[in-house]
This record gives structure tokens, C-alpha cells and sequence, in this order.
């Protein structure tokens, strides 16, 4: 007899009697052996028998955790449930199972288990909070200023009121708002501040004002003069006459009036003055009596003057003709004196 046993998880197969399979006996008996025999038996793998247990196992990224974590054994048909809680600032990113994403889930439950499964949580950081106050910073430029100046800080929802103020002889060219151009305005509020804020004010010289008074200074030259003289100050829009007097002997030569000639005036009017001015005069001997200038009596003179020297020089002249008559009379005596003399001899 033989017996044929198999290891654990495998069975008999088949069992081979002088090569003839006798089926998966576990056991055989030759009879009344009357010649040589074979027997084989061969093994299979036993079919596996279904676990009645299964494991979840469950895990979570930093700034978070889930519950239960670690590995969960369960009976076959159990359910299981997990909570995915994330940290104080930190949220839900993802959770995974087997492998899947189900979503930002912040809990998960396995139904009717009938197989090992995971899951995984992940965590991401919150987006900030909006803070509780915030900042507005205010500027101002050269020649002005702005109320209040420099960094304020204010609680969310507040308001806050600015006053901008140029110098003496300036203005308010612009105003600038978190960038942007708001005008040449003197106040502006934030209302209900939800944001940090900048304001920055600028200012331009003023237009020049008109003078409310000017001046007009008056000269004379010599042998004359202009009344008044020097320097008048006189009220916009006023008028101012001058007198221009010659000396005996002389006449207004010129007026000049800011650089340009109004010819020879004996006065002139400043009619609805609007700036300064100036007001100058010259003056030149008159004729002499009689129609002739001095200088055709300069010309006389010294033709009078040319005609004596004339007649002083015809008179040198005569005095030479005669002394040279007298010459030759005086040879030609002294000539027939010396004939008398030859004849004698």
C-alpha cells in the first residue's frame, strides 16, 4: 500500500500506475504482485481561499492630518470612515485613494470592504488675511504742504482726510493718488479704507502780479530842462504830463521817450501808464540875430582876415618895384657919368 499526501496550500494532482493514472488518490494497494510495478503521483496548487480581513491604510502630508492614520484591519463587508482636518492657516489640497484623486475632500469612507485600499491626504497654506489696518503714506513737493503728512495707519473701514496748502505765491499744480492724477484740488478723503494708499501733492510758481505803481525818470541836458525831473512814481493807469523848457539862447534840440525820438517837443504825456518809462531831452543854441549862424560869422571873419593879408602883400610888392626902379636909375647915371668921363679922355 502508498499514501500520498500533499504540503499545505497544494493537493494531489494525478497519481500514475505503471503509467496509467488511477485519478488523485491519496493511497494505493497492489494486489498479489506477480511482476514489476510503477507508481507517481504529481501536486497542484491549492485555489486560495478568499481572506475574511482587509487592510485601509491611511497617511497626510505635512500641516494637516486624517483620522484614524496608520493601517485599519477590517472584516470582509466593513465599512470605514476618515476625517481630513488641516492645520490653522493651511487647507485641504487633495486626497488620494488607491492611487485616485477624489478632490479637496475633508472626509472619505471606504463602503462594503472586500479588498486592501489607501489614502492619502495633502495640505496647501491659506491664501493671507486681509490685514486688519492699513497704511496711507502722504507727500507734498517743494513750496506747499499736505495735513497730515508722512505714514498714518487706520483701521479697515476707516476714513481719512488730507488738506493740501501752497506757499506764498504758489498753487497747487497736481495731486497724485496710488499713481494716478486726481487735479490741482486743495483736499481729498479716502473713504472706507480697504487697501494701503499713497497721496502726493506738487505746486507751480504763481502768474507774476502786475506792479500797482511804476516809475518815469525824466533828464535833461545842459541849457534847458524838464519838469519834473528825476524819477516820478505814479499809480497804473494814471497820466503824467512834462514841461520842457530851453535857456535863453537855446531850443529843444530832442525829446526821447524809452529810447525812441518824439522829435523836438516842448511837452509830452504819459497817458494810462502800464510800466516805466523814460523821458530824455537835449538842447542847441538858437541862430544869431540877424538870420546868420555864428559859424557864417566865423567864415567872414576869416575872409576879412585873407583879403588884409592880400593887401599887406600887394604893398610889399609896390615897395619892391620902386626900390628897384630907384636901383636902375642910380646905374644909369653912374653909366652916363663914366661916358662923359671917355669922352673927355
Amino acid at each position: 500500500s502508498y499514501t500520498i499526501t500533499a504540503d499545505a496550500g497544494y493537493h494531489v494532482a494525478d497519481v500514475l500506475v505503471d503509467g496509467a493514472s488511477v485519478g488523485a488518490a491519496s493511497s494505493y494497494t497492489f494486489n498479489n504482485v506477480t511482476a514489476n510495478h510503477t507508481i507517481e503521483a504529481t501536486f497542484a496548487a491549492d485555489t486560495p481561499v478568499p481572506p475574511t480581513t482587509f487592510t485601509i491604510t491611511a497617511g497626510a502630508g505635512a500641516n494637516g492630518a486624517i483620522t484614524p492614520s496608520g493601517v485599519v484591519t477590517l472584516n470582509s463587508g466593513d465599512n470605514q470612515s476618515y476625517a481630513i482636518t488641516a492645520d490653522a492657516g493651511f487647507h485641504v489640497a487633495d486626497v488620494l485613494v488607491d492611487g485616485a484623486s477624489v478632490g479637496a475632500v475633508s472626509s472619505y469612507t471606504f463602503n462594503n470592504v472586500a479588498a486592501n485600499h489607501t489614502i492619502e491626504a495633502t495640505f496647501a497654506a491659506d491664501a493671507p488675511p486681509a490685514p486688519a489696518t492699513f497704511t496711507i503714506t502722504a507727500g507734498a513737493g517743494a513750496n506747499g504742504s499736505i495735513t497730515p503728512s508722512g505714514v498714518v495707519t487706520l483701521n479697515s473701514g476707516d476714513s481719512q482726510s488730507y488738506t493740501i496748502t501752497a506757499d506764498a505765491g504758489f498753487h497747487v499744480a497736481d495731486v497724485v493718488v496710488d499713481g494716478a492724477s486726481i487735479g490741482a484740488v486743495s483736499s481729498y478723503t479716502f473713504n472706507n479704507v480697504a487697501a494701503n494708499h499713497t497721496i502726493e501733492a506738487t505746486f507751480a510758481a504763481d502768474a507774476p502780479v502786475p506792479p500797482a505803481t511804476f516809475t518815469i525818470t525824466a533828464g535833461a541836458g545842459a541849457n534847458g530842462s524838464i519838469a519834473p525831473a528825476g524819477v516820478t512814481t505814479v499809480n497804473a493807469g494814471s497820466n503824467q504830463a512834462y514841461v520842457i523848457t530851453a535857456n535863453a539862447g537855446y531850443h529843444v534840440a530832442d525829446v526821447v521817450v524809452d529810447g525812441a525820438s518824439v522829435g523836438a517837443a516842448s511837452s509830452y504825456t504819459f497817458n494810462n501808464i502800464a510800466a516805466n518809462h523814460t523821458i530824455s531831452v537835449t538842447f542847441a543854441a538858437d541862430a544869431p540875430a540877424g538870420g546868420k549862424p555864428e559859424e557864417d560869422e566865423e567864415e567872414e571873419d576869416e575872409g576879412e582876415e585873407d583879403e588884409h593879408e592880400g593887401d599887406d602883400d600887394h604893398d610889399e610888392g609896390d615897395d619892391d618895384d620902386e626900390d628897384d626902379e630907384e636901383e636902375d636909375d642910380d646905374d644909369g647915371e653912374d653909366d652916363d657919368d663914366e661916358d662923359d668921363e671917355d669922352k673927355d679922355d
